[in-house]
């Protein structure tokens, strides 16, 4: 018997006790290894959700509070259903009353009037652009390390000169037209081929809200072997003409014996149907089954959960132009509800729950305020925004904020209020007294309530004057001037050859 002199007792069976310890320390391993893997895993989980997230933001044009299943019309549009299902329902998310003015606030997170694009849109004979000086959501998205940046479909932002244009805002990538308002199928504006990729003329051929949502899954293929990536998908759908495809005008009653809208020669003649309604129907179910193909393509590339998608439409339905305002007052060009409240969702499963619908006030100013706290970067622009990051609302950090929102020509939102004022300089409203109306709880604007809160009507038209009061340096004039002898260039190619 052998004794061991650490512990002074007798050792019976050697070998036992060995086998004892090594099974003990093979178990300790394959608990630090286990450990040591879920770490890892927990670090790299971590790092994933901490990752700057790819982004899509995607505009209609002229598409009304009433176009959307969502919002109970008929017009068939499932993707965009389902996108309402798993995002976030904006439901006070509002624009300016035309296109040209929402787009550049949408890029600079300024009010336009700011740089004199309030009162209209840029017409394809105006030597206006928005001015240089101002920093555009792509320039930031380049300083936090986007290296793709693509701008898909409609530009409408100033293209007399090619500093004005997309490549040289900040954007990697143009695909698409400088004008509004091209006919569907023919890309032509005044009499000239407007479809571009990059520099290039594009002579591809199809119907354009196709073509745009084909390069849409292209770069989704493209770009996800190097994220982070932005696209800005802007369909020129279902802006005028009314043009749609054949198969899109069956789903809504077409009968080829029948007469068809505006049949005329010329610019916007193919693709009519039988009525406007109709026309125009077709024209968002495309444009939804586009959408539907582009929220695919993100689930196929495993990047679904990381993308935060953004829907919204630019104003809304054009009057006489088949599109719906639903229960809302007024259309586009106006500042009642119905011409700047946009149907609007986003969605982003990696940073917060969707399922539900918010009535924060908020709009198209926000957007890059609230991109720049979901990749958290400073403001390095010297002129201030007037927008802001709404991330803490949709991550139900924060209640609602109150906040004021200028509509221009002397509308303004604040908390729960609207004020109208009378006869402000936009002759479409054709209001003829000042309105106060409390819009969360009167969203068809029916109820004058400025004589029973004067406290409140009065806070809110110093606030309105403020803004009423800017004066910017250079405006773009009025949508007429210049149109008469205008000749478009040759392809719309602009500046360099």
């Amino acid at each position: 018997m052998r004794i061991t002199p650490a512990i002074g007792r007798p050792i019976k069976n050697n070998k036992n006790l060995l086998m004892k310890n090594k099974t003990r320390q093979g178990k300790i391993l394959i608990l630090l290894f286990l450990f040591v893997l879920g770490l890892s895993s927990w670090k790299m989980q971590s790092q994933a959700s901490m990752e700057k997230p790819n982004i899509v933001i995607i505009l209609a044009d002229d598409m009304g509070w009433g176009d959307v299943g969502f919002h109970g019309s008929e017009i068939m549009t499932p993707n965009l259903n389902k996108l309402a299902n798993e995002g976030v329902i904006l439901n006070h998310f509002y624009t300016a009353p035309v296109c040209s003015p929402t787009r550049a606030g949408l890029m600079t997170g300024r009010y336009p009037n700011r740089f004199g694009l309030r009162e209209t849109v840029v017409p394809p004979w105006s030597e206006f652009g928005v001015d240089l000086d101002e920093k555009f959501l792509p320039e930031y998205l380049e300083e936090a390390g986007y290296k793709h940046r693509s701008a898909l479909g409609k530009w409408h932002l100033g293209h007399a000169k090619r500093e004005f244009l997309p490549l040289e805002r900040g954007f990697t990538h143009f695909y698409g037209h400088y004008n509004g308002a091209i006919d569907y199928f023919t890309h032509i504006r005044e009499g000239e081929l407007d479809w571009h990729d990059d520099w290039e003329t594009s002579r591809d051929k199809g119907y354009s809200t196709d073509l745009i949502t084909d390069k849409a899954v292209e770069n989704i293929k493209e770009f996800s072997k190097d994220s982070p990536f932005f696209i800005y998908v802007a369909y020129n759908a279902p802006h005028g003409p009314l043009q749609a495809k054949k198969e899109d005008l069956i789903l809504y009653g077409y009968d080829e014996t029948k007469p068809t809208i505006g049949k005329n020669s010329g610019e916007g003649s193919q693709g009519k149907g039988n009525t406007q309604r109709q026309t125009y129907s077709a024209m968002v179910t495309n444009m939804d089954r586009g959408i539907g193909r582009i929220l695919d393509e993100l689930r196929n590339q495993g990047i679904e959960e990381n993308t935060l998608v953004l829907f919204f439409s630019d104003n809304g339905a054009a009057p006489e132009g088949g599109g719906s305002s639903g229960a809302l007052r007024g259309t586009k060009f106006q500042e009642w509800d119905g011409g700047v409240r946009s149907p609007a969702v986003i969605k982003w499963p990696a940073g917060f729950e969707g399922g539900k619908r918010v009535d924060q006030l908020t709009g198209y100013i926000d957007v890059l305020p609230t991109l720049m706290g979901v990749i958290n970067i400073e403001d390095t622009n010297p002129m201030p925004l007037d927008g802001i990051n709404i991330l803490p609302i949709l991550k139900s950090q924060k209640d609602l904020v109150q906040r004021d929102f200028y509509l221009g020509y002397g509308s303004m939102l604040y908390d729960q209020w609207k004020l109208v004022k009378a006869n402000s300089g936009n002759n479409r409203m054709k209001n003829k007294e000042d309105q106060l109306f409390e819009i969360l709880l009167d969203s068809t604007e029916s109820n004058n309530k400025k004589n029973k809160f004067p406290e409140a009507y009065h806070n809110l038209l110093q606030k309105v004057e403020n803004y009423d009061s800017i004066k910017p340096t250079k405006s773009v004039p009025p949508y007429g001037e210049g149109r008469k002898g205008f000749k478009a260039p040759k392809d719309w190619r602009i500046g360099k050859e």
